[in-house]
Protein backbone atom coordinates (compact mmCIF):
# COMPACT_ATOMS: atom_id res chain seq x y z
CA UNK A 1 0.00 0.00 0.00
CA UNK A 2 0.98 3.82 -1.17
CA UNK A 3 0.94 5.96 1.21
CA UNK A 4 1.73 9.82 1.93
CA UNK A 5 1.72 9.55 -2.19
CA UNK A 6 -0.46 9.59 -5.24
CA UNK A 7 -1.04 5.98 -6.70
CA UNK A 8 1.58 6.03 -10.31
CA UNK A 9 -1.60 4.95 -12.77
CA UNK A 10 -3.57 8.20 -11.02
CA UNK A 11 -0.04 10.49 -11.83
CA UNK A 12 -0.24 9.10 -15.25
CA UNK A 13 -3.76 9.83 -15.64
CA UNK A 14 -3.55 13.68 -14.77
CA UNK A 15 -0.35 14.22 -16.68
CA UNK A 16 -2.22 12.42 -19.95
CA UNK A 17 -5.25 14.67 -19.38
CA UNK A 18 -3.41 17.87 -18.41
CA UNK A 19 -1.69 17.59 -21.99
CA UNK A 20 -5.04 16.94 -23.71
CA UNK A 21 -6.82 20.30 -22.61
CA UNK A 22 -3.51 21.69 -23.12
CA UNK A 23 -3.59 20.62 -26.55
CA UNK A 24 -7.32 20.98 -26.74
CA UNK A 25 -6.68 24.97 -25.43
CA UNK A 26 -4.39 25.40 -27.96
CA UNK A 27 -5.77 24.02 -31.04
CA UNK A 28 -8.89 26.05 -30.68
CA UNK A 29 -6.76 29.06 -29.86
CA UNK A 30 -5.70 28.47 -33.65
CA UNK A 31 -9.23 27.60 -35.14
CA UNK A 32 -10.38 30.65 -33.00
CA UNK A 33 -7.56 32.86 -34.64
CA UNK A 34 -7.51 31.83 -38.09
CA UNK A 35 -11.30 32.42 -38.03
CA UNK A 36 -10.34 36.12 -37.30
CA UNK A 37 -7.52 36.34 -40.04
CA UNK A 38 -10.44 34.51 -42.40
CA UNK A 39 -12.70 37.18 -42.18
CA UNK A 40 -10.13 39.86 -42.11
CA UNK A 41 -9.05 38.61 -45.11
CA UNK A 42 -13.12 38.43 -47.01
CA UNK A 43 -15.12 40.76 -45.05
CA UNK A 44 -19.08 40.38 -45.42
CA UNK A 45 -20.82 42.07 -47.59
CA UNK A 46 -24.30 41.46 -46.69
CA UNK A 47 -26.13 42.52 -50.09
CA UNK A 48 -23.25 42.37 -52.33
CA UNK A 49 -22.84 45.69 -53.87
CA UNK A 50 -18.89 46.04 -52.99
CA UNK A 51 -18.85 47.64 -49.90
CA UNK A 52 -18.50 45.64 -47.08
CA UNK A 53 -20.54 45.74 -44.32
CA UNK A 54 -17.39 47.83 -41.88
CA UNK A 55 -17.59 50.20 -44.62
CA UNK A 56 -21.13 50.32 -44.69
CA UNK A 57 -21.10 52.08 -41.44
CA UNK A 58 -18.30 53.90 -42.50
CA UNK A 59 -20.40 55.53 -45.58
CA UNK A 60 -23.75 55.35 -43.41
CA UNK A 61 -25.42 53.11 -46.15
CA UNK A 62 -27.64 50.50 -45.93
CA UNK A 63 -25.77 47.44 -45.69
CA UNK A 64 -28.95 45.23 -46.57
CA UNK A 65 -29.43 47.59 -49.91
CA UNK A 66 -26.79 47.43 -52.40
CA UNK A 67 -27.96 50.83 -54.64
CA UNK A 68 -29.09 53.26 -50.57
CA UNK A 69 -30.05 55.97 -52.74
CA UNK A 70 -32.17 54.27 -55.45
CA UNK A 71 -30.00 55.95 -58.36
CA UNK A 72 -29.40 52.22 -60.23
CA UNK A 73 -25.61 52.26 -59.13
CA UNK A 74 -24.23 50.36 -56.61
CA UNK A 75 -22.88 51.88 -53.62
CA UNK A 76 -19.72 50.18 -53.88
CA UNK A 77 -19.40 51.46 -57.18
CA UNK A 78 -20.33 55.09 -56.79
CA UNK A 79 -17.48 55.03 -53.58
CA UNK A 80 -15.10 53.75 -56.37
CA UNK A 81 -15.68 57.02 -58.29
CA UNK A 82 -16.26 59.22 -55.58
CA UNK A 83 -20.08 59.96 -55.95
CA UNK A 84 -22.02 59.77 -52.56
CA UNK A 85 -23.97 56.95 -52.06
CA UNK A 86 -26.40 58.59 -50.36
CA UNK A 87 -27.35 60.79 -53.06
CA UNK A 88 -28.20 61.12 -56.42
CA UNK A 89 -26.11 63.95 -56.92
CA UNK A 90 -23.07 63.86 -59.52
CA UNK A 91 -21.01 66.51 -57.10
CA UNK A 92 -17.71 64.44 -55.94
CA UNK A 93 -17.10 63.54 -52.55
CA UNK A 94 -13.48 64.89 -51.53
CA UNK A 95 -10.36 62.91 -52.75
CA UNK A 96 -6.70 62.62 -51.71
CA UNK A 97 -3.63 60.71 -52.95
CA UNK A 98 -1.19 60.30 -49.94
CA UNK A 99 2.25 58.65 -50.83
CA UNK A 100 4.58 57.30 -48.68
CA UNK A 101 7.92 57.10 -49.79
CA UNK A 102 9.42 54.94 -47.08
CA UNK A 103 6.95 52.01 -48.36
CA UNK A 104 6.89 52.65 -51.76
CA UNK A 105 2.83 52.96 -51.37
CA UNK A 106 0.01 55.27 -52.74
CA UNK A 107 -3.11 55.44 -51.02
CA UNK A 108 -6.20 56.45 -52.72
CA UNK A 109 -8.54 58.42 -50.41
CA UNK A 110 -12.19 59.16 -50.73
CA UNK A 111 -14.19 61.37 -48.37
CA UNK A 112 -10.98 60.56 -45.78
CA UNK A 113 -11.26 57.19 -45.57
CA UNK A 114 -8.51 54.80 -47.09
CA UNK A 115 -9.61 53.30 -50.22
CA UNK A 116 -7.55 51.72 -52.23
CA UNK A 117 -3.43 51.23 -51.78
CA UNK A 118 -0.84 50.63 -54.84
CA UNK A 119 2.57 49.56 -54.64
CA UNK A 120 4.90 52.75 -56.37
CA UNK A 121 8.73 53.42 -57.71
CA UNK A 122 9.68 56.74 -56.13
CA UNK A 123 13.16 59.11 -57.39
CA UNK A 124 16.00 57.16 -56.20
CA UNK A 125 18.81 58.19 -54.61
CA UNK A 126 20.24 61.44 -55.81
CA UNK A 127 17.04 62.30 -57.61
CA UNK A 128 13.95 61.55 -54.92
CA UNK A 129 10.59 62.18 -55.14
CA UNK A 130 10.01 65.89 -53.45
CA UNK A 131 8.15 65.51 -50.06
CA UNK A 132 5.57 67.77 -49.43
CA UNK A 133 1.90 69.01 -50.20
CA UNK A 134 1.13 69.10 -53.92
CA UNK A 135 -1.81 68.99 -56.21
CA UNK A 136 -2.28 67.95 -59.67
CA UNK A 137 -2.09 70.71 -62.36
CA UNK A 138 -2.64 68.28 -65.30
CA UNK A 139 -3.12 64.94 -67.17
CA UNK A 140 -2.26 63.44 -69.96
CA UNK A 141 -3.23 59.57 -71.64
CA UNK A 142 0.48 59.66 -72.65
CA UNK A 143 3.23 62.25 -71.96
CA UNK A 144 5.79 62.61 -73.67
CA UNK A 145 9.82 63.64 -71.73
CA UNK A 146 11.99 65.60 -73.18
CA UNK A 147 14.89 64.91 -70.85
CA UNK A 148 14.73 61.19 -70.74
CA UNK A 149 13.43 60.32 -74.39
CA UNK A 150 10.34 58.24 -73.17
CA UNK A 151 7.05 58.13 -73.06
CA UNK A 152 4.83 58.34 -69.57
CA UNK A 153 1.58 56.81 -69.94
CA UNK A 154 -1.32 58.47 -67.40
CA UNK A 155 0.90 61.39 -66.76
CA UNK A 156 -0.34 63.49 -63.53
CA UNK A 157 1.55 66.72 -63.43
CA UNK A 158 2.75 68.01 -59.84
CA UNK A 159 4.71 71.33 -58.84
CA UNK A 160 4.95 72.97 -62.38
CA UNK A 161 4.97 70.29 -64.11
CA UNK A 162 9.03 69.13 -62.99
CA UNK A 163 7.45 65.86 -61.81
CA UNK A 164 4.44 63.72 -61.76
CA UNK A 165 3.10 60.52 -61.11
CA UNK A 166 2.48 57.77 -64.42
CA UNK A 167 2.53 54.35 -65.26
CA UNK A 168 5.71 52.34 -65.99
CA UNK A 169 7.01 54.70 -68.21
CA UNK A 170 8.03 52.98 -72.49
CA UNK A 171 11.16 53.56 -74.67
CA UNK A 172 10.57 54.77 -77.95
CA UNK A 173 11.56 51.24 -79.09
CA UNK A 174 8.42 50.02 -77.30
CA UNK A 175 10.61 48.45 -74.14
CA UNK A 176 8.77 49.36 -70.85
CA UNK A 177 10.43 49.33 -67.36
CA UNK A 178 9.54 46.26 -65.91
CA UNK A 179 7.34 45.83 -62.86
CA UNK A 180 9.68 44.36 -60.61
CA UNK A 181 10.80 48.13 -60.11
CA UNK A 182 7.65 48.63 -57.75
CA UNK A 183 8.85 49.05 -54.38
CA UNK A 184 11.95 50.04 -54.93
CA UNK A 185 12.84 53.52 -55.52
CA UNK A 186 14.74 53.77 -59.38
CA UNK A 187 12.94 56.67 -60.45
CA UNK A 188 14.29 59.74 -61.95
CA UNK A 189 11.80 61.56 -59.35
CA UNK A 190 8.37 60.88 -60.80
CA UNK A 191 6.02 58.83 -58.54
CA UNK A 192 5.75 55.28 -60.56
CA UNK A 193 2.75 53.03 -60.76
CA UNK A 194 2.34 49.85 -62.67
CA UNK A 195 -0.33 48.42 -65.48
CA UNK A 196 -3.64 48.77 -64.57
CA UNK A 197 -2.77 50.60 -61.27
CA UNK A 198 -2.25 54.18 -63.41
CA UNK A 199 -5.22 53.88 -65.05
CA UNK A 200 -7.07 53.24 -62.74
CA UNK A 201 -6.01 56.34 -60.23
CA UNK A 202 -5.69 58.71 -63.35
CA UNK A 203 -9.50 58.09 -64.37
CA UNK A 204 -10.89 58.85 -61.31
CA UNK A 205 -8.60 62.26 -59.58
CA UNK A 206 -9.10 65.52 -61.82
CA UNK A 207 -7.09 68.27 -62.12
CA UNK A 208 -6.72 69.86 -58.70
CA UNK A 209 -6.97 66.91 -56.69
CA UNK A 210 -4.67 66.74 -53.33
CA UNK A 211 -1.32 65.15 -53.26
CA UNK A 212 0.83 64.76 -50.14
CA UNK A 213 4.24 62.90 -50.70
CA UNK A 214 5.74 61.94 -47.26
Amino acid sequence: MITGKQHPKLCNFKTKFVRCFLCVFVFTLIFIFSGKMALAASPLDSDKDGLNDAQELIFKTDPLNPDSDGDRHKDGLEVDWAYDPLSSSTKKLPQRLEIDLKNQKLTYFVNNQVWKEFTVSSGKPGMATPKGKFEIINKSPKAWSKTYGLWMPYWLGLSHGEFGIHELPIWPGGYREGADHLGKPVSHGCVRLGIGSASYIYDRVAVHTPVIIK
